[in-house]
């Protein structure tokens, strides 16, 4: 049973914004630092943001700037607002803890910048 759902994945032009969702468990939103990754294929899964609270953020050197990290509690939602995404940014992007969890990996939502 997953126990973290990521979803708003989509197409998306350059310069375009998308904002993903990852659902998760009281137990697992409320004891861990949350992190969105992202993997290409052939490539490395990478970190490009964590959040502890809404206080404590990191970002990759890539989306600094671009994207943002933030949790609603009451819902246990860990959101990515990406914004003025470019090519590079296409990748299938996870949630997971920070460190990462292996138990913890979903199925992911695809992200595709593209004209």
């Amino acid at each position: 049973q997953a126990q973290l759902v990521e979803s708003g994945g989509g197409l998306v032009q350059p310069g375009g914004s998308l904002r993903l969702s990852c659902a998760t468990s009281e137990s697992i939103f409320s004891f861990y630092r949350m992190g969105w990754y992202r993997q290409v294929p052939g490539k490395q899964r990478e970190l490009v943001a964590d959040l502890i609270t809404d206080d404590s953020t990191n970002y990759a050197d890539s989306v600094k700037g671009r994207f943002t990290i933030s949790r609603d509690r009451a819902k246990n939602t860990v959101y990515l607002q990406m914004n003025s995404l470019k090519s590079e940014d296409t990748a299938i992007y996870y949630c997971n803890t920070e460190p990462a969890r292996a138990p913890f990996w979903g199925q992911g939502t695809q992200v595709t910048v593209s004209a």
